[in-house]
């Protein structure tokens, strides 16, 4: 594949899912973030126009064929990234429940892929950040998780905000959060007050 090709799905592919970038860089900057996991990226790598170090997982087979040439997409990023250095993407054609040889990063990334933050804490560094959605739940599964903490949440403007935190995953009528439910459905909770993303802190 040659970096018009990559350029055409991966253009494609963000014209369906929305631009995420700037949620990315939002959180990599104020986070000091230097390495980056995304599991179940899919072929959204834009993660790595922020900083070099970012490793992808999918075993889809379309993410397959994309990364095939990961020096085609290595080219492709370093026509549009943001820093100096040369990319370092990555790419692992798994299952990120397999056992992986992995290095911990500071930033897990989980979005719209199953529970990443459950599947792959032991590849996040203490004190590293997951950042995640509660579309499938992950973020429900991470609350409830004493091996993370819930430092914050970001909303539709990619803006961070850490306050009011307790009023997040709060459901009506004072109600339980049944995280067996979580797992058996596959799907986050109608919560009284929601954000577009969540930030959890491993311990």
């Amino acid at each position: 594949m040659d970096i018009e090709k990559v350029k055409s799905f991966y253009e494609d592919y963000i014209s369906k899912i929305g631009k995420r970038k700037a949620l990315y860089k939002k959180v990599i900057n104020d986070f000091d973030v230097s390495s980056v996991l995304y599991p179940g990226s899919h072929i959204d790598i834009s993660p790595s126009f922020i900083i070099p170090n970012v490793t992808y997982i999918d075993n889809f087979k379309g993410a397959i064929r994309f990364f095939k040439d990961i020096d085609a997409v290595n080219m492709y990023i370093d026509e549009q990234k943001d820093y100096k250095e040369k990319s370092e993407a990555k790419f692992i054609g798994k299952n990120y429940y397999d056992n992986l040889d992995i290095e911990p990063v500071d930033l897990v990334i989980s979005q719209y892929a199953g529970f990443v933050g459950q599947a792959t804490k032991d590849y996040l560094k203490k004190d590293g950040i997951l950042l995640c959605n509660d579309s499938h739940g992950d973020a429900t599964l991470a609350y409830c998780d004493e091996d993370y903490i819930f430092i914050g949440i970001v909303d539709s403007h990619n803006q961070v905000s850490c306050r009011n935190l307790d009023h997040y995953f709060k459901l009506p009528k004072e109600k339980a959060i049944d995280s067996d439910r979580v797992k058996d459905k596959m799907k986050g909770l109608r919560y009284t007050k929601t954000a577009n993303n969540y930030l959890f802190k491993k311990r």
